[in-house]
């Protein structure tokens, strides 16, 4: 059995994460002397990761909605 998250709760862990991450780069980039290509290095490292949790369908986004389709 697979752990899957369903599509709201996996929204706001994604907006959560998004900023979070956004957040720790910005901190870690002003506190350390690192240059913008390793931040940006960080950046594709941490959206990887949700990349990967969402092709494993651990995470399953909704985008709260916004792109529903109503199939007929």
């Amino acid at each position: 059995m697979k752990f899957q998250i369903n599509p709201l709760a996996s929204d706001i862990f994604i907006s959560i994460y998004v900023v979070a991450t956004l957040y720790f780069r910005v901190k870690i980039q002003n506190d350390l002397p690192i240059g913008p290509a390793f931040s940006l290095l960080i950046g594709l490292l941490f959206v990887l990761f949700l990349w990967a949790l969402i092709k494993v369908k651990v995470l399953n986004p909704n985008w709260f909605g916004l792109f529903n389709v109503n199939k007929t």
